[in-house]
């Protein structure tokens, strides 16, 4: 009897094969749809939901094709029944490749996936395969053969664009492209054969280097005009124009003294604010060419197979729509349309996102460039990608209130999730909010009980991080005032930085240059020094984060006007600056660990321990998660005139005492404290930006964008850091003989 036992009712199981190969279809065209309309947002937000989304459909879009194409082969054998005819069948299989080549919007999801190519390109020969393989099947009774062919072709171009994508975005193909031709230098064996036989002869020889022109003499080339920039048009060409010399940037290629120059002498003459939109549209064409088919497809080979593929599936909907259907289920027939009609308004789709496309405006030409129709098309459509600074300069009505409008909140609302190039702001995280948060109370209730048992179950299960993320992430804006203080503050030190040492030495610089060119007073300064040059990166970071939330909340009273004396608007604007690039430095440190962890150590080790000794400190004092800045009060009133290591040991990482020490030194500055720490806190995030690895920044690409990734490429154009070699060129020898 048990081997009668069947444990799924013949009724799924019918249910089952009646369904299973047109639910695939509709949905691998589902997951389609969902790729297309949602991946182009993940450049623009770091939200986990959006994420989640479009990182399930990539992984179940190739699965569900894959799936169905099987499903397609299986049900042509001899006893698949009439539920299936074999021409119809036939002509679904190539809808498959279609969906495997994948939309415009995403090739991968990760870099790691670029280096995949060559499993899609035999996943190319075998799935075609496999439907030229239905498509015989079909013979002699298939009388859709001719628009089963065209939709083969069409399938066969996408799948073909996916897999050069994906091909040329793998970084080692990437940098292979970018490398230019072997250069062997003068020929030495020539030249030396001249200079023995000149010798040998007697005469009076040798060999004078010709160096390079001097720096005064070289020319640069590139010139952009004082107001060119003006125009959205122009921004993109520029930024196109850097962005083919500086994505080598990416796979750490070595630039040319002149490109180095050139880049210098451009970035130089710029404002905070155009440099920024010609970084934004810069790192947009990094990000599609290396996630996306954007490279492949804006090239003319492309465009002729584009239109191809489109009308070979118009053309396919023109004979299916004028076909006898008679034999065919009406549901089968719905079914064939919806796919039709999914592959037109996907590919129509695609068109637009191609015709407006930043790679296609850098490509107009002269006589487009010129048009009026033009301009005014494309010029709104940049003005909507276009970064808005916070606040936004805003017309104010008599009142001296900032007018809003339903119609100007919809389209700021739409102009953020369809057409910004990326996040737009900064995240933030603050240890001492996190660890009055998260600290137990003396006396716990039973919500807090069950709080704790959440805790312990998502911690068991390795979501803590996950859920810390999701709760205690926070964001600002990013406010124009802090990305000219972070441009003034480089393009400063790009002055010094015209020979390659000088600006080795500015990128290595993580505090200690701000320090030590500053004339304050010189024991206190002796006494910072040692928290940026004696101890380790990460804890650095730590250090000087702690003591800038200390700061920040023992001055609280001040920058609101209640006590002490008037504090200045630069005062308060360096306060501001401070603040939030110590939180954002911290959200790198423990939310981006990936990417920090070529440089960071044990950062998240330190960041632990501390936090535990903070959690301690305040539920011993039964501070709640509101009491910052009494919290910050406490730490500072506790007496630390013994260094902590001195009284704990090493075996803790935990540097929470320490940085009360380093508050208490930043404290005898007064106000002045509040410039020194802004641009130390400047160059903390530019040796961040200059060390992390190139592929980590490319990575963060996807993921929304961070500010830091903007600093680095800025550096770069500075001529600033180690992230690049500097190669002058070597000098022309000459052979000098005699009289």
């Amino acid at each position: 009897m048990a081997g009668k036992v069947n444990p799924i009712p013949n009724s799924i199981k019918k249910l089952w094969d009646k369904w299973n190969l047109r639910g695939f279809i509709l949905l691998s065209l589902t997951l389609q749809t969902l790729l297309i309309l949602f991946a182009p947002a993940r450049k623009r937000t770091p939200n986990m939901g959006i994420m989640f989304i479009v990182w399930s459909s990539y992984l179940l879009a190739d699965w569900a094709a894959n799936f169905a194409i099987g499903l397609i082969s299986n049900s042509q054998g001899d006893h698949a029944g009439d539920d299936y005819p074999g021409d119809l069948l036939a002509f679904w299989a190539p809808f498959l490749l279609l969906h495997l080549g994948g939309p415009d919007t995403i090739t991968a999801f990760a870099l790691e996936d670029n280096t995949l190519w060559l499993r899609h390109f035999l996943g190319l020969i075998f799935q075609v395969a496999a439907a030229v393989y239905v498509f015989i099947r079909s013979f002699p009774k298939n009388k859709l053969w001719l628009p089963t062919g065209l939709l083969f072709l069409a399938g066969i171009i996408k799948y073909a664009e996916r897999t050069r994508s994906l091909y040329s975005a793998s970084l080692d193909n990437f940098k292979e492209a970018m490398i230019k031709e072997a250069d062997p230098g003068p020929n030495y064996a020539k030249l030396m054969e001249e200079y023995s036989s000149r010798k040998d002869s007697q005469l009076p020889t040798h060999i004078e280097l010709t160096a390079e022109r001097s720096k005064e003499s070289r020319t640069v080339t590139y010139v952009i005009g004082k107001d060119e920039l003006d125009s959205d048009i122009a921004v993109v060409k520029h930024a196109h124009y850097f962005y083919q010399i500086f994505k080598g940037l990416i796979v750490d290629l070595i630039f040319s003294f002149h490109e180095r120059q050139e880049s210098r002498a451009v970035f130089l003459e710029r404002t905070p604010k155009e440099a920024f939109k010609l970084i934004a549209v810069e790192l947009n064409f990094m990000y599609e060419a290396l996630f996306t088919k954007a490279a492949v497809v804006h090239t003319k080979p492309a465009y002729i197979l584009r239109v191809v593929s489109f009308s070979a599936i118009v053309i396919a909907l023109v004979f299916f729509y004028r076909l006898e259907k008679e034999g065919l289920h009406s549901f089968d027939v719905r079914i064939t349309y919806t796919l039709l009609f999914g592959a037109i308004s996907l590919d129509s789709i695609a068109i637009v996102m191609l015709t407006f496309s930043d790679w296609t405006i850098a490509a107009l030409n002269k006589f487009w460039q010129n048009s009026g129709l033009a301009k005014t098309i494309f010029g709104k459509y940049l003005d909507f990608k276009r970064s808005r600074w916070w606040p936004k300069a805003k017309t104010r009505n008599e009142g001296g209130q900032i007018p809003k409008t339903k119609a100007t909140k919809c389209l700021e609302w739409i102009r953020r999730i369809l057409f910004r190039r990326w996040y737009e702001s900064v995240s933030t995280f603050n240890l001492i909010h996190y660890s009055l948060k998260e600290k137990r109370k003396i006396s716990p209730t039973w919500y807090d009980y069950f709080g704790i048992g959440y805790i312990k179950v998502i911690t068991l299960f390795g979501l803590k991080d996950l859920h810390d993320k999701l709760i205690y992430r926070t964001k600002k804006p990013l406010a124009e005032e802090l990305w000219v203080f972070i441009f003034e503050q480089l393009i400063s030190k790009s002055m010094l930085a015209d020979d390659p040492e000088t600006a080795r030495k500015i990128g290595a610089a993580r505090g200690d240059w701000v320090l030590e060119g500053s004339d304050w007073d010189s024991k206190v300064i002796t006494k910072l020094l040692s928290y940026v040059v004696d101890v380790e990166y990460d804890k650095s970071i730590l250090l000087w984060h702690i003591a800038t939330e200390l700061c920040f909340n023992d001055d609280k009273s001040e920058a609101e006007g209640e006590a002490g004396p008037e504090v200045s608007d630069e005062t308060k604007k360096s306060k501001e600056h401070s603040k939030t690039i110590s939180d954002y430095m911290l959200y790198l440190l423990v939310m981006q660990p990936s990417m920090m962890s070529s440089i960071t150590g044990i950062g998240q080790i330190r960041f632990r321990d501390t936090c535990a000794e903070a959690k301690k400190f305040f539920s011993r004092r039964d501070l709640g998660s509101g009491q910052v800045k009494e919290a910050c009060e406490k730490l500072l009133e506790v007496n630390t005139d013994v260094e902590p290591v001195a009284v704990k040991g090493d075996r803790s990482k935990s540097v929470l005492f320490d940085a009360c020490i380093l508050a208490k030194e930043l404290r005898k500055l007064k106000d002045k404290k509040w410039e020194l720490m802004s641009e130390v806190w400047v160059e903390i995030m530019s040796y961040t930006a200059s060390h992390c690895r190139a592929n980590d920044h490319a990575q963060l690409l996807s993921k929304g964008g961070e500010l830091v990734t903007f600093v680095w490429l800025l550096m770069a154009h500075f001529g600033i850091g180690e992230q690049f070699q500097i190669n002058e060129g070597h000098a022309r020898a000459k052979l000098i003989v005699g009289k």
